[in-house]
């Protein structure tokens, strides 16, 4: 005898509300042999389900089952794809429609609005337009969502609202308050937000409490918050993170643990949802230890807690190995990690300049159930191998992508112009213009640094003007550190000093640390000095100014100034952070420093690196004694030659050679700027050994193959 329908129809919702795939799973499989009669209903509930829990596969599946599919079918199987990003798909489901309701058209809009295409969502609204097809409130709020950042696009479909009678709607006030806030016009996001009077729901109040968060309002948001509740409004775990998103957009940690302990009192510590909000606030606030204390409070975590311990973990330098772990745990536990669970993981992996590990990553995406196209993955596997000295392997997945947003060439340009490939760099910018994907203030970064790095100083001024004239971006220091680095690269010191005197706003010690890196590469003692003592007087405990002082001082030969600026270093107590390399061998990292001793096979690499430096000099090559840094006294010339011959990028590279086959490129990275012997060196040494090695230092990565490196020798 059949089951009870409607009984059979309440368990499956309540399935698709908890997401409960196990039991959606057996309840399918008895759907199937039919113990329940046949109803599109029901399949399309199972397309929802599997959609809900991100199995996009099995929702198709279920799709094809059903013989005739209607329109609720269609826009059931369209909504899981447009859930995947999969828009060109949803959007070929949806032309199949025979009659497409408005579900349909708002699925499909919210679907690209979602997926972060605006252009063809909007295409979408003009089309109903066009055909006279009657609106809705959620059609205008995925168009206002498609609008995203384009303010002016957000005030014209205001007005269309307003003249079609749809402003009503409370989900379009809130989306244009939520909009109006993102975008920093706070006083257009408060008049919707009194306009709506009493239709006003949470999600209103919600909406207003981040938008005054976002924008370091903190003191408006949580008076609002005290508004909210003091007016009745029932306080749920999404007013709860607002409140604890205001408090970490303007960095309140104060403020935070006070409203943790209210949490505590009222139970909602241990809310997953709160949490995530909670946990995000002591990340941000640098609190990593009591971020892990509040996630091992949660009781049952779910995808989007473990997703904001990894990011914290990613987005703090000193914890890239616990994120890619705290991923880990997250496959043994059970979970399937979504795109914001790999972009955080592969984040770490590049901050561990782990090609193996970034390869893994990759090979974990391609046999999940993440869309291949899904565009923030791409980014990060595009940054990821770009970081790894893997620009081969970038470009591949930049070049595979059915689509390109600012970030993807963003990374690929940044990628080649750290590996040195300038005109590349340029090329990739100008195909981003003729896309009509619009640069950003950090695409600007990377092209002027491109230009930096090549000597290609009138495009680089050309591309500098570019920005505020066609794009209308202000410079920011970064641009001006660009600048003054390309020109003092290029040997044009009184020029670059002439651009820190008209810069609109204090240079700061980015652009006083370029501008003594150009003297401390031309020898220009005067013009660094007086670079390096601002620098001291800007940040007293940092090293980096009293070394690169001392280094011009030492290059020159005046000694008694370099004694004096290192007895300055040591009556301050500035520590300076001594000189590593590193390598990756058969997955285990080997990190050498200079002299270095501790490493097992120390006596190993020596002995390669005298027999080297024999074939070396044979070849022509002349020890650069100046980077050695010792006093220069006749009787020590040895020794400089012994001191040069151990530092870190040298130890690192010979170990590479040692312990690989014959022809295997090396990988090395250091944590400050080659030296200039090293670097002439290793050229001599790719050629010698017949090795592909780059060398990855704090400014860029050098690529040496038969002699030559990639840089050209102008870094």
């Amino acid at each position: 005898m059949p089951w009870n329908h409607q009984w059979f129809r309440n368990l499956l919702r309540t399935c698709i509300l908890e997401r409960n795939l196990l039991i959606g799973r057996s309840l399918q499989a008895l759907y199937i042999t039919g113990v329940v009669p046949e109803s599109t209903y029901l399949s399309n509930h199972f397309i929802t389900l599997y959609s809900k829990c991100g199995r996009l596969r099995d929702a198709h599946n279920s799709f094809d089952s059903i013989l005739e599919p209607n329109v609720f079918s269609y826009n059931a199987i369209i909504s899981a794809y447009a859930k995947e990003s999969q828009m060109q798909i949803a959007h070929k489901l949806f032309d199949e429609i025979p009659q497409p309701d408005l579900v349909s058209w708002n699925t499909l809009i919210s679907g690209y609005a979602d997926s972060g295409e605006g252009r063809p969502a909007l295409g979408l609204l003009g089309r109903m337009r066009e055909m006279g097809i009657d609106m809705d409130g959620f059609t205008l709020s995925g168009a206002i969502k498609a609008c995203s950042e384009d303010v002016g696009l957000i005030m014209q479909i205001h007005c269309f609202g307003i003249t079609a009678g749809l402003n009503s709607f409370v989900s379009v006030g809130n989306s244009l308050l939520t909009y109006y806030g993102k975008n920093g016009f706070l006083m257009e996001a408060k008049r919707i937000f009194d306009d709506m009077g009493f239709i006003k729901d949470v999600v209103s109040w919600n909406s207003m409490v981040v938008a005054y968060g976002q924008h370091r309002e903190g003191s408006k948001a949580l008076s609002l918050f005290q508004e909210m509740v003091h007016r009745g409004f029932p306080v749920d775990m999404f007013t709860l993170a607002s409140v604890l998103t205001a408090f970490t957009c303007v960095k309140d940690l104060s403020g935070g643990v006070q409203f943790h302990a209210q949490l505590i009192k009222t139970g909602f510590y241990q809310n997953s949802h709160v949490g995530s909000s909670l946990i995000d606030l002591y990340w941000k606030c640098r609190f990593g230890s009591d971020a892990t204390k509040v996630f091992k409070e949660i009781l049952r975590p779910d995808l989007v807690l473990w997703n904001t311990m990894i990011s914290g973990y990613s987005q703090s330098e000193e914890f890239p190995e616990e994120a890619v772990d705290c991923f880990r745990q997250v496959l043994r536990v059970g979970y399937l990690p979504d795109d914001c669970s790999f972009v955080c993981a592969i984040s770490a992996c590049s901050d561990l300049s782990s090609p193996s590990l970034g390869r893994q990553m990759h090979s974990l995406v391609v046999k999940s159930d993440i869309p291949k196209n899904k565009i923030s993955v791409n980014n990060a596997l595009i940054a990821m191998y770009s970081k790894c000295a893997s620009l081969q392997d970038a470009r591949r997945v930049f070049e595979e992508m059915s689509e390109h947003n600012n970030v993807s060439f963003n990374s690929i340009i940044a990628g080649y112009a750290q590996h040195g490939q300038g005109t590349e760099s340029l090329l990739l910018f100008q195909r981003m213009l003729e896309a009509e994907v619009a640069p950003t203030s950090i695409t600007f970064i990377s092209v002027l640094s491109a230009c930096a790095h090549t000597g290609k100083v009138e495009e680089g001024q050309h591309y500098f003007n570019l920005m505020k004239e066609k794009f209308g971006i202000e410079p920011l220091t970064q641009h001006y550190s660009c600048m003054i680095d390309l020109l003092g690269r290029a040997g044009k010191l009184n020029e670059a000093e002439k651009l820190v005197d008209a810069m609109p706003f204090d240079p700061g010690s980015i652009g006083w640390a370029a501008l003594l890196g150009a003297c401390r590469t031309h020898g220009n003692v005067e013009l660094g000095v007086k670079a390096a003592n601002h620098l001291i007087q800007l940040e007293p405990d940092i090293a980096a100014p009293y070394i690169m002082l001392a280094n011009i001082y030492g290059t020159v030969g005046k000694w008694e100034e370099y004694a004096e600026v290192r007895k300055k270093m040591r009556d301050k107590r500035v520590q300076k952070s001594p000189g590593r390399s590193w390598i990756e061998v058969n997955r285990v990292f080997h990190t050498f420093v200079a002299e270095d001793s501790s490493h097992t096979q120390i006596r190993e690499i020596h002995k390669f690196l005298e027999e080297m430096s024999g074939k070396m000099k044979l070849a022509g090559y002349v020890p650069d004694v100046r980077w050695a840094l010792v006093k220069d006294d006749g009787a020590r010339e040895g020794e400089k030659e012994v001191v040069l011959g151990h530092h870190s990028e040298k130890l690192a590279v010979a170990f590479g050679l040692i312990s690989t086959p014959d022809g295997e490129p090396l990988k090395v990275w250091k944590n400050l700027r080659i030296c200039g012997d090293c670097h002439n060196a290793i050229k001599f040494i790719s050629a010698i050994a017949n090795r592909e090695i780059t060398v990855r230092d704090t400014y860029r990565f050098h690529c040496f193959k038969e002699g030559k490196c990639s840089c050209g020798d102008y870094w």
